[in-house]
């Protein structure tokens, strides 16, 4: 798929991937982009077409894919281990409303080709993660309502394939990611924002649950975004996992984030009595590896980025929506 002066949906461009891909779309490969969500409009890139609109609504999604020849279906409604115990009807509700509405949207709509981002949440545990073994078992218990959900997307998109012959639908996981624009909440982020919150704000003791031997795969925004751009462009039709294929400790993850603060701090308390969820949880990215994608920015280079965004933006946090909160 060839960009250049195309018309692309990116929905949810206003998001953690969506800003960079979004940025790539239009200064890298010249398309026309329109951005949908809603988040305020200052946090989209001042050369789209900015659409305030719940996309859970189908009509709303319908508006926002008419004239397309594109949509890259970024929504993703995701939190921490404690907002999907707390929140499990709104996980599920507005995870499986956004997939089924933007592909049906889409497909009424004439839209040429689409891009869903599913979610890691989708595999059964496992240390490592195949693309070929995600609906070999039940997702994890800490992921279950909004995987259910996200395996709903990409089983809608397998039906469309069959049903209507909709070939260019293109599926990728990413995994764990992070960067700026990110949710910095405390009461719902994810690992790497709410600690680099906690590092930022503490001033005694830094209290971080498990003991810090459980393993993940993260992967910076630029990159996953990266990752799309080149699975959309290649019209690759079968999933991808779009990771850094090698795991990071919580230990490691909170020693590179006290290192990025000013001063660097040490003090740690780990609050082993409390779960941190699966023990190691990272991507296989051979498939991504044998079609080109290679990330480039490393993870200390990331979490540096990610803290000096954080500490020079703070007057942008409050102005990303929360699935938490009805819509303004």
């Amino acid at each position: 798929m060839d960009f250049k002066g195309k018309k692309v949906l990116v929905a949810g461009g206003t998001g953690l991937i969506g800003i960079p891909l979004v940025k790539m779309l239009i200064e890298e490969e010249g398309a026309n982009v329109r951005v949908a969500s809603l988040d305020d409009p200052s946090r989209a890139h001042p050369d789209t077409a900015f659409c305030f609109l719940d996309l859970t609504d189908f009509e709303n999604c319908k508006k926002a894919c008419r004239g397309m020849d594109y949509v890259f279906n970024l929504l993703c409604a995701k939190g921490s281990p404690t907002a999907m115990k707390k929140y499990p009807a709104t996980f599920f509700d507005v995870n499986l409303l956004l997939d089924v509405n933007m592909l049906r949207a889409a497909y009424q709509e004439g839209v040429g080709g689409y891009l869903l981002a599913s979610s890691l949440a989708v595999y059964p545990p496992a240390s490592v993660f195949k693309e070929d073994d995600a609906f070999r078992g039940v997702p994890s218990e800490n992921d279950r309502f909004a995987a259910d959900a996200k395996r709903a997307g990409e089983r809608q998109a397998e039906a469309y394939r069959l049903q209507y012959n909709w070939n260019r639908i293109s599926i990728v996981r990413p995994t764990n990611t992070y960067g700026p624009y990110d949710n910095f909440n405390p009461e719902n982020a994810m690992v790497i924002p709410s600690l680099i919150r906690k590092a930022l704000d503490y001033e005694n003791a830094f209290t971080v649950a498990g003991n810090g031997s459980e393993v993940r795969d993260f992967l910076y925004s630029d990159d996953v975004a990266h990752g799309m751009l080149l699975v959309a462009k290649l019209e690759e039709t079968r999933p991808v996992n779009l990771g850094s294929g090698t795991g990071v400790s919580i230990r490691t993850l909170v020693e590179t984030i006290l290192k990025c603060v000013d001063p660097p701090r040490e003090a740690v308390v780990w609050s082993a009595s409390h779960s941190a969820g699966d023990s190691i949880r990272v991507m296989d990215v051979e498939r991504a590896r044998s079609i080109g994608f290679t990330p480039i920015v490393s993870f200390q280079e990331g979490i540096r980025e990610t803290v000096e965004w954080h500490r020079l933006n703070k007057d942008k946090l409050d102005k990303q929506y929360s699935i938490f909160k009805p819509p303004r």
